[in-house]
């Protein structure tokens, strides 16, 4: 249920100091007078600080500012759910992954998409309002991690606030979706950052982050003014290159904890791509760091030491940008365990003694609850097996490694296998708190003895004060697995890669209520009411959840990958499922080998460099299978790679970084497997 029409607003922005013309919305509506414009997106501190007093609105991407994942909303429960169906759903016209949770404010919904694209729907049907592409620079898929994925917007007075995939934030007018402005969050074109957070509003600024910790990134965040878009502050994670100038006082300290001749162009990393929560009683913003570059610390910072501030959680005042204060869950990071697993919230009562603490189940193994005043760790507890600390020491803080941990081999049939691998016991996928229950729903992995590869996924629920798991419900095979819903009804609501919604008893664990969608869910749903009606909303598309390629039991493997949000409410209909996709063709005969062994050499190493993270040459992944191209796109491997004929598709051109002598040395290597791929073909046995 959506409208497709055109609108071009052409805009000279003068808060970034730059002319920006040409943002494309699609649907706009036709700009009505202020009083009504005004009326949109609503949310200012005193609205957030009594979101439990209005449970029918869901105001940030956790609902609450603490973040919590948790609906008061009961009319869909337990006694009810098995009625729960279909109400309507939209189609995002996008086929990478959604991961965000929608924000719904006085009948409206607000959300993004991939490369950072904003849409606001009309929550009662799904009707289109209006939707805004920023038709981001696709040459930053050069250099990225993990597919072109947003994880949402932030609603504040009457602006939508969204991150470009090519670093650019918008505040886009809630009413219109005309921009308002537009600042360029990047400092180095030249390095490997992209944005897929969503941007958090703190205080009188809103604060956006960046990804590229696999690259050469040095970890920062940005603050911008709400209502104009100009330049505040940026905290910079990593001291980069001591012999330079310090841009934060605090990097002066950070800069004991590294070798002095550290690899400083490589950056660092510790970049902050997501988990940013703001505490306005506290005037608080935290966020977590992801880990060092490289991963092996004797290659970023030889002669050792706690590198600071990767792997850490901090607290920054975001009227001055200064740091408050820190605690590094992995001091030294050696295994890519980024701390920015979701952030939540609450008021615990630790110790005999009510506490504003904050939770989090890390990729590293452990459920921290930190007191978010002070960063005291209180707790800190093994949710999934953890092999590389015995423990943490409360009273340092610090976690006390086990023997040889640092000599891993991350490799099949090596020595010393860490647990978790890198994908962690808990990665961006949001957990849930419900405060009836006292429980913690974690969208969970536990790795197996080969690592990422053999492990399995399981929805936990935690109860933090006595660290203990009070039931889980194993999923299988390690797939990709979603973000999560607790309600007041007294369910828990969590998606899958097969495509079902699934509805459990909170208590329990166990299943009342399961919705083949057909499409790949790897975001957490949200609820809201309108006009006394719940409805439970999830985003839906595979991407950027974990695996590179999609599995032969993904929905999208079966049935493609179209985006949708998807919306239920009791006694809807039958949801809507896609088509089976047709089977898989044979692979083609590939044109004649004309290279050279060296040549084919020189190609399969540029490719692994530059094109595997994507092209991992399996049918229906995310990118094309190389091996299965048509003639055509042969006689055009030039210009598809060089001249960008195909960047609608999503494939940018890498003109200024491969030369056409290195283009024709990749598309050698790739004639080379495919004829390995099209023998083996036709040497097997065919079917009667």
């Amino acid at each position: 249920m959506h409208a497709r029409h055109a609108v071009v607003c052409a805009i000279v922005l003068s808060a970034a100091g730059v002319a920006f013309v040409g943002y494309h919305g699609r649907g706009a509506m036709a700009l009505a007078d202020q009083a009504k414009a005004a009326a949109h997106g609503q949310i200012d501190r005193k609205r957030l600080l009594a979101a439990d007093k209005h449970p029918e609105e869901w105001l940030t991407t956790g609902r609450d500012f603490g973040k919590g994942h948790f609906s008061p909303l009961a009319q869909i429960n337990k006694q009810t759910v098995d009625r729960l169906g279909f109400a309507w759903d939209y189609h995002t016209q996008t086929n990478r992954g959604l991961e965000a949770t929608p924000i719904v404010v006085d009948g409206v919904m607000y959300t993004s998409g991939s490369t950072g694209k904003a849409y606001a729907l009309d929550a009662r049907t799904g009707k289109e309002l209006w939707a805004f592409d920023p038709k981001s620079d696709l040459r930053m898929n050069r250099e990225s991690c993990c597919d072109e994925v947003n994880r949402g917007v932030a609603v504040w007075k009457g602006k939508v606030y969204v991150a470009a995939f090519d670093g650019r934030l918008f505040a886009l007018d809630a009413a219109t979706g005309a921009v308002l402005w537009v600042a360029d969050t990047i400092t180095d074109k030249k390095v490997g950052y992209t944005v897929t957070g969503a941007p958090e509003v703190a205080g009188h600024v809103v604060v956006i982050g960046n990804a590229g910790a696999e690259y050469d990134a040095r970890g920062y965040v940005s603050a911008y003014d709400l209502d104009t878009g100009k330049f505040a502050w940026r905290f910079y994670t990593v001291p980069g290159d001591p012999s330079k100038s310090f841009e934060n006082p605090e990097l002066e300290a950070a800069s004991k904890t590294w070798d002095p001749k550290s690899n400083w162009p490589m950056g660092g990393g510790g970049t902050v791509w997501d988990s940013m929560v703001y505490d306005p009683e506290l005037n608080l913003l935290y966020f977590g760091t992801s880990n060092g570059t490289f991963f092996d610390r004797s290659r970023r910072s030889p002669s050792g030491g706690d590198n600071l501030y990767v792997a850490s959680i901090l607290a920054i005042n975001p009227d001055t940008g200064r740091l408050v204060w820190h605690y590094q869950e992995v001091p030294g990071d050696q295994w890519d365990y980024d701390t920015l697993q979701p952030i939540i919230l609450t008021d615990l009562k630790v110790g005999g003694r009510s506490r504003k603490i904050l939770m989090q189940a890390s990729k590293d193994g452990f459920f921290y609850i930190i007191d978010r005043k002070t960063g005291q760790v209180l707790s800190a507890e093994k949710f999934v097996p953890v092999t590389w600390a015995e423990r943490v020491d409360l009273k340092t803080g610090r976690p006390v490694e086990a023997p040889g941990a640092r000599e891993y081999k991350n490799e099949f049939n090596g020595k010393n296998y860490i647990h978790p691998a890198s994908m962690g016991g808990h990665n961006w996928n949001p957990m849930s708190y419900d405060p009836k229950t006292g429980l913690v729903y974690i969208p969970e992995i536990e790795n197996g003895e080969a690592g990422l590869f053999t492990g399995k996924t399981y929805l936990r629920a935690w109860d933090p004060l006595r660290s203990k798991t009070v039931w889980e419900e194993p999923f299988g095979g390690w797939w990709d697995h979603a973000g999560v819903l607790s309600t007041a009804g007294g369910l828990v609501f969590q998606g899958n890669a097969p495509g079902h919604f699934i509805a459990y008893d909170a208590d329990t664990g166990k299943k009342l209520k399961d919705i083949d969608v057909g499409s790949t869910i790897i975001a957490a749903p949200m609820s809201y009411e309108i006009d006394g009606v719940q409805y439970i909303a999830v985003m839906a598309a595979w991407g950027g959840g974990g695996w590179s390629y999609v599995h032969p039991e993904n929905a999208a493997y079966q049935r493609g990958n179209e985006g949708r949000i998807i919306v239920f409410k009791l006694d809807g209909g039958a949801t809507p499922i896609p088509p089976l996709l047709p089977p898989i063709q044979p692979i083609p005969q590939p044109p004649a080998q004309t290279a050279s062994p060296d040549v084919v050499e020189h190609g399969r190493a540029l490719f692994a460099a530059r094109c595997a993270v994507c092209h991992v040459n399996q049918p229906r992944s995310g990118a094309a299978d190389l091996r299965r191209m048509s003639p055509e796109s042969h006689a055009a491997f030039q210009q598809i790679v060089l001249g960008g004929i195909l960047k609608s598709a999503g494939m940018p051109p890498w003109d200024g970084v491969l030369s056409p002598e290195d283009v024709d040395a990749i598309h050698a290597y790739l004639i080379s497997i495919s004829w390995d791929a099209y023998n083996k073909q036709q040497a097997a046995p065919k079917e009667q």
